[in-house]
């Protein structure tokens, strides 16, 4: 007869077969709640890659008129205010992943 304590992380397995080595989970209900959450994490990771690529080429079009008539590539101004949303959003971190939007969006200036 096993106790709880013979018991390893590798013999926990979810629904799934997912064990609990792979999600550091110490019941199969656990391993089951983070499978699933990380399923849900990885759609929203897929739907946040879409929504950059989408923001990426909106930002050319714009560039694009920007610079066919005869304005600069890059608005400074505008910049800032994207900066400051995100910031405000999401505090510090939100400037460091807008600085990372915008870069993907327009190169670096």
């Amino acid at each position: 007869m096993t106790t709880p304590t013979d018991i390893t992380t590798a013999d926990i397995t979810a629904a799934d077969g997912t064990t609990a080595e792979k999600t550091g989970a110490r019941t199969a209900e656990a391993a089951d709640v983070i499978t699933g959450a990380r399923e849900r994490i990885d759609a929203l990771d897929d739907r946040i890659i879409g929504l950059v690529q989408e923001r990426m080429a909106v930002s050319a079009v714009i560039q694009r008129e920007r610079i066919t008539s005869g304005g600069r590539r890059v608005s400074l101004s505008r910049e800032m205010e994207i900066l400051s949303h995100y910031r405000e959003a999401l505090g510090k971190p939100g400037t460091t992943l807008a600085m990372t939007l915008l870069e993907l969006s327009r190169g670096k200036i």
